[in-house]
């Protein structure tokens, strides 16, 4: 059986996220106090004793997932031993794609966390408040929401951020336009249009000043080829060398999370079997539509990562 990990992206967060890792198990600690001390902060007592509202903030949000994600991948393989030879591929959704590739020590953790706060806080400062939104698009897929967002941009912009499979697409652009296409997807047919409560018009091209900003960050850091291979969401195929890993994360803040694709792909190279490390079960539940013939499977909490631990040994 060949599987892969998966690693969440923002809207996984949830308060209290991490903590009972973090009390049962030292290498779960010692990842939040690594992450604490790169970025300054108590990050980890905002994620244990914070509000919904404070871990909806960007800032929190991209460096707090990946802790806990790298908690949960760090308490799995202390407890096999090591990573086992049936996990072939690593890949995270947005966010998570920096999750995969420290995972896979492309990053060292205290650099990765780094550049989350970095684009986390690009990200916010891209779009002035209220100038953006993004909207959830369930029942159509992905050419007809394309279309859909052409026609009601009027010279603003509306794009695909997110495909995510199972016919749940995510556009991103000019809160006036993407106001347009609610109500353009409910008259096409959609199940379901909806605005999302995020604080910027991620993945879409309203992000170049963050694209920018995030280009001359990772430019001076060191990263490693993957120990295994991370699937980029820019491109739904791994990573080659440490050029293309810089390249893929600059395009990745203005471009399609192709999620249905990657997923597809690594379907296609034999894995049958999805492990989402880290908070919620977000991923879990869009594998299961995307190929519903795999195994998903979620592992954040010291229990489901014991039971995994079995599985996988």
């Amino acid at each position: 059986m060949s599987v892969a990990f998966i690693f969440p992206g923002q809207g996984s967060q949830a308060p209290g996220m991490g903590r009972a890792l973090a009390e049962a198990h030292a290498e779960a600690a010692d990842v939040f106090e690594i992450i604490d001390q790169a970025l300054g902060e108590k990050l980890s007592a905002t994620l244990w004793h914070g509000s919904t509202e404070e871990l909806i903030l960007t800032r929190i949000a991209q460096p707090g997932l990946m802790a806990v994600s790298l908690a949960a991948y760090h308490v799995l393989t202390a407890m096999i031993g090591s990573l086992p030879t049936s996990v072939t591929y690593f890949a995270g959704h947005s966010l998570g794609e920096y999750s995969a590739l420290a995972a896979a020590e492309s990053f060292q953790l205290a650099d990765a966390a780094k550049l989350l706060r970095h684009r986390g806080e690009a990200m916010q400062r891209a779009v002035p408040p209220g100038e953006g939104a993004m909207a959830a698009i369930i029942g159509l897929e992905a050419p007809d929401v394309a279309a859909l967002a052409e026609a009601v941009a009027m010279d603003q912009i509306c794009e695909i951020a997110n495909d995510n499979g199972g016919g749940q697409i995510v556009l991103s652009g000019h809160k006036q336009a993407i106001d347009r296409a609610i109500v353009s997807a409910k008259q096409r047919g959609a199940k379901r249009a909806v605005l999302l409560t995020v604080s910027a018009p991620f993945h879409s091209s309203l992000m170049q000043p963050a694209a920018d900003e995030m280009e001359q960050a990772l430019a001076k850091v060191a990263i490693a080829a993957p120990r295994v291979p991370a699937v980029a969401n820019v491109t739904a195929a791994p990573h080659g060398d440490p050029d293309s890993i810089r390249h893929n994360l600059v395009e990745q803040i203005t471009a399609t999370v192709r999620w249905r694709e990657s997923i597809r792909w690594l379907a296609g190279q034999g894995v049958t079997r999805f492990v989402e490390l880290g908070a919620g079960k977000v991923l879990t539940g869009l594998v299961r539509r995307i190929v519903p013939e795999a195994e998903a499977v979620s592992a954040g909490t010291p229990e489901e990562i014991s039971a995994l631990a079995e599985m996988l040994a």
